[in-house]
């Protein structure tokens, strides 16, 4: 007798979805809002940087503060009181946040929009945490991957539409020159995202046929994880702490900050191989090297292009007298449409296509979400007649992908040593030619996360939940290393364009990664690539 399969909640699906957009949506639109406060509050690039480090440290902060409290109660908080109201709770917490944005833009106080800017990403991170198992709850658990690569594709249609939406409320028109942003372009921008937050939660609030989204499964206890992952934290923070109390180069303190998190990763790591009790998923190597590629990953990700907007400001990079702000959107959003073109690429799998059916498709569908990017950048009155060339970044992705084979090392070594090239191609050239070499990195860094994933909660066993919890507090990398590319371009003698360098340094050890983990697995039977048809 065959089991009757459960029903996808398609109302309830799509409401979710939309809590995917968001994500993507504000974490995009940082890109525009940071270059506006360097010039507003006449920032230099490091500072300016620290938007991103209060956006991505508020998902670490949220997710540790999570995990420890669950530790010391014996269980799963967020299980308890469900993941709808998980999401709930979450979504609130932006509303504060993104409130607070206006009073913060009024006083004219960068501090307290950072402040702001964290309370939102808090938000986020408790809604991140319960939205990706409640997809899986709304539906068939065998095809729960399915609601996740739809929410990953909404997500990545977010992180495209978003600068192009918030360029238009600070900016207005595409032609708008040398404009001065005020306040109310500001409260009218957030006020707005407040409300759609706020209209969210309460649809979920008031939807009575939507699960209270709960697992079974037993919460493992890990002690010495929760102080190791803790005395980083404090760590980290102390380093901050030096920062703001003393003239100690930035650059210096951000490296320590790097080593710091590799350095108390391993140390856990091999005082775990020799007594496992109380380590839980940290006991396992693969772990260690996943959470460390999710740190460069996420890192690499937002520093390409939280850094870029002053790339293009720079006088004789791309124009003779530098971009002008307004102007920046269309290759923000064509960095983030990147990432939207190698994950619908990536999601094909998920329709069980074969044969030549599925090749024809892996080459048509980046091209359709390709003309998706124009085409929204037309709407805008953006010019894109200067980026239908980038056609040419997409065959090199779309010719990686066939070469990876939907096979997790093989696909994670081949995109991280393309990115590490084109951010070399990047750094040794200008213009238009440049801009195609660094926005290529969206290409490349699209496929990762899945495949950086898979592989680090490998043959974790009962510890897969726990180990997946600390992989998502290593989207920490996203607080990290943008600002460190920062403080390195505003070294006159280096400048923004050469402090890509950082980002190809970050692929080529992304590379590296994988070899590793490949490695660590085989020794454990586990030959994904041998194993698996797909990364994702």
């Amino acid at each position: 007798m065959s089991q009757t399969k459960q029903p996808t909640n398609t109302g309830a699906l799509a409401t979710l979805v939309m809590v995917f957009f968001f994500w993507g949506f504000i974490a995009a639109s940082n890109s525009i809002f940071i270059p506006f406060c360097k010039t507003h509050f006449n920032l230099n690039q490091f500072q300016s940087q620290l938007i991103g480090s209060a956006f991505y440290g508020a998902y670490f902060i949220g997710s540790l503060v999570l995990f420890i409290f669950s530790n010391l109660l014996g269980y799963d908080i967020l299980n308890k009181i469900g993941y709808k109201r998980g999401i709930i709770y979450g979504l609130l917490i932006s509303v504060v946040g993104a409130l607070l944005i206006i009073p913060s833009a009024n006083a004219n106080s960068f501090p307290a929009i950072l402040a702001s800017f964290f309370v939102v990403a808090l938000g986020f991170s408790l809604q991140q945490t319960a939205a990706q198992p409640f997809a899986i709850l709304l539906g068939d658990p065998a095809t729960g991957s399915h609601r996740l690569n739809l929410g990953g594709s909404v997500n990545s249609l977010g992180t495209t539409l978003g600068p192009l939406i918030v360029s238009y409320f600070l900016f207005g028109s595409a032609d708008a020159k040398d404009v001065v942003v005020t306040v109310t372009n500001i409260n009218s921008l957030y006020l707005i995202v407040a409300g759609v937050f706020l209209a969210v939660a309460i649809f979920f609030a008031l939807s009575k046929k939507l699960p209270s989204g709960k697992n079974s499964e037993a919460f493992e206890k890990a002690n010495k994880a929760a102080s190791s992952l803790l005395m980083m934290t404090l760590l980290i923070g102390a380093i901050i702490v030096v920062g703001q109390l003393t003239n100690v180069d930035k650059l210096y303190l951000l490296g320590l900050s790097v080593i710091s998190v590799i350095a108390i990763l391993f140390i856990s790591n091999k005082k775990a191989t020799s007594n496992p009790s109380g380590w839980g998923a940290m006991q396992y190597q693969q772990l260690v090297y996943g959470m460390l590629g999710i740190f460069l990953y996420v890192g690499v990700e937002v520093t390409i292009d939280n850094n870029f907007g002053a790339l293009l400001k720079t006088p004789g990079y791309l124009t003779e007298t530098g971009l002008d702000e307004s102007k920046i959107s269309q290759y923000i959003s064509l960095y983030w449409g990147s990432l939207m073109i190698g994950r619908w690429t990536g999601a094909i799998s998920v329709f069980n296509l074969q044969g030549a059916m599925k090749k024809i498709m892996m080459i048509v569908v980046p091209f359709i979400a390709f003309a998706v990017i124009l085409g929204v950048n037309r709407l805008k009155g953006n010019d894109v007649s200067d980026l239908y060339t980038y056609a040419v970044a997409i065959l090199v992705a779309v010719a990686a992908m066939f070469y990876g084979q939907e096979k997790p090392v093989k696909t994670l070594v081949t995109v991280s040593v393309l990115a590490s090239i084109a951010m070399l191609i990047g750094v040794s050239t200008s213009g238009i030619v440049s801009v195609y070499a660094f926005m290529s990195g969206g290409l490349f860094c699209s496929v990762m996360w899945p495949c950086i994933f898979a592989l680090g909660v490998g043959g974790l066993g009962k510890y897969t939940s726990q180990g997946s919890a600390f992989l998502i507090m290593m989207i920490l990398g996203g607080a990290v290393i943008p600002p460190m590319q920062g403080a390195i371009g505003d070294y006159p003698a280096i400048g923004m364009h050469r402090s890509y360098l950082v980002a190809a340094l970050c692929f080529a050890c992304l590379a590296l990664l994988a070899v590793k983990l490949k490695s660590v697995l085989k020794s454990q039977g586990l030959d994904y690539d041998a194993q698996v048809g797909g990364g994702h």
